[in-house]
């Protein structure tokens, strides 16, 4: 992993890295559109045309708007959904919310085997990507 560019958009911090960005959303927040919109700007400035996966750690509880994951459809070069917690209350909500995009989507309960996964699902998109130009 290289430099990290960090942003707190009021309610919940983004980590970007070279191949995926972490987002962890603050205790109590309500996840909506508007935070989806900024939310967008960060990917677009940093993983414009190149395969990126999106990683939730899920350490506060917090309600999500399911409708802000349409925002995820139109995104192409997102190609992984990770969500990384320990709780199981979590990890049910984190199933539920699944069923909202069409990426590859796993749990876990650590950022380690959560990079692994990810680079492992970007190595295999980048892959497909070559192989039709």
């Amino acid at each position: 992993m290289g430099i990290f560019h960090y942003y707190d958009i009021g309610n919940a911090e983004i980590y970007v890295f070279d191949d995926f960005l972490i987002k962890q959303v603050k205790e109590g927040a309500f996840i909506s559109d508007d935070e989806t919109e900024l939310f967008v700007e960060i990917i677009e400035k940093h993983f414009m045309n190149k395969n990126f996966a999106f990683i939730s750690n899920r350490v506060a509880s917090y309600t999500v708007n399911p409708l802000v994951y349409n925002a995820a459809k139109e995104i192409p070069n997102l190609v992984a959904f990770a969500v990384i917690s320990t709780d199981e209350k979590m990890r049910e909500t984190s199933r539920f919310e699944n069923k909202f995009h069409n990426k590859p989507f796993e749990l876990f309960e650590n950022l380690s085997d959560t990079i692994l996964w990810t680079s492992k699902i970007i190595k295999q998109e980048d892959e497909k990507k070559s192989e039709i130009l």
